[in-house]
């Protein structure tokens, strides 16, 4: 009770800083071998339903960084990955707009219009292109996502509690260092072009409304996004029971690249 306390009031006091930030609005119209690909939308896939927010992170804790290139999109998360492009999950809905740079949802950064979804033709990872650039940097993409036991952190608007619908999105986003796992921990996963991705302390992961947020290590001292979240290890609608399952971002950095025209160097 006391940890939830103090949580509750440390995500208050972050949002009440980032909220006098106001508010911009931009106006426009390398783990082992694993099996062979797949369409996405397998039981367990993190959706998002009209009385969620798409995954949310269980047991993490408020962002503990601005992070420039996190995105906020209609019950789900995103990443923004060139100035006017955003990566996320397949199964997000496509919003009118979405809002950059903040990690209060409901304030600061910049809102932006939607112009266009492109789908990747196999795994459950979805491109915007935003109806015009943003000035906040985005997070590049690898060439590998790392080996098994690689550090990486995860961040979004999901739910804080286990349960399906247990509790309504946090305003502020929550992240979880977690690690890259064998793919053998993630049941259906699509090895060569998904993460299997585990919590470092157990009993804590991604849930609804963390659907398309930001895989992301550090490289080099600089957070770079590998992957993109998709949906639970273990087919469960409680969530952080397992490991979970991500896009591999590099894995498809070719596609990528391609779609929006060349990716930041």
């Amino acid at each position: 009770m006391i940890r939830r306390q103090l949580l509750r009031a440390a995500t208050v006091a972050l949002a009440a800083v980032l909220a006098a930030t106001g508010v911009q609005v931009a106006t426009a119209g390398a783990s082992a071998a694993r099996p062979a690909d797949h369409d996405a939308g397998p039981a367990g896939e993190l959706r998002t339903e009209d009385t969620d927010f798409g995954t949310f992170v269980v047991g993490g804790r408020p962002a503990t960084e601005n992070y420039p290139w996190l995105v906020y999109t209609s019950g789900c998360t995103a990443t923004l990955i060139k100035a006017n492009w955003v990566v996320t999950a397949k199964h997000c809905p496509t919003p009118s707009s979405v809002r950059v740079g903040s990690v209060n949802r409901s304030s600061g950064g910049v809102v932006v219009g939607v112009s266009r979804a492109v789908n990747h033709p196999t795994i459950d990872v979805k491109l915007f292109q935003l109806a015009s650039s943003v000035s906040y940097a985005p997070a590049r993409i690898p060439t590998t996502s790392g080996a098994v036991g690689t550090a990486t952190r995860i961040i979004g608007w999901g739910q804080t509690c286990a349960p399906r619908g247990c509790g309504p999105a946090p305003v502020v986003a929550n992240e979880l260092d977690t690690s890259i796992v064998a793919d053998s921990r993630c049941s259906g996963i699509n090895g060569p072009y998904e993460i299997c991705t585990n919590n470092t302390n157990g009993n804590a992961g991604a849930c609804y409304g963390d659907s398309g947020g930001p895989q992301v290590r550090r490289v080099n001292g600089v957070w770079q996004v590998i992957g993109a979240t998709s949906r639970a290890g273990n087919n469960s609608s409680t969530c952080a029971t397992a490991p979970s399952i991500y896009g591999d971002l590099p894995s498809i950095r070719s596609w990528i690249n391609t779609q929006v025209g060349g990716l930041p160097v």
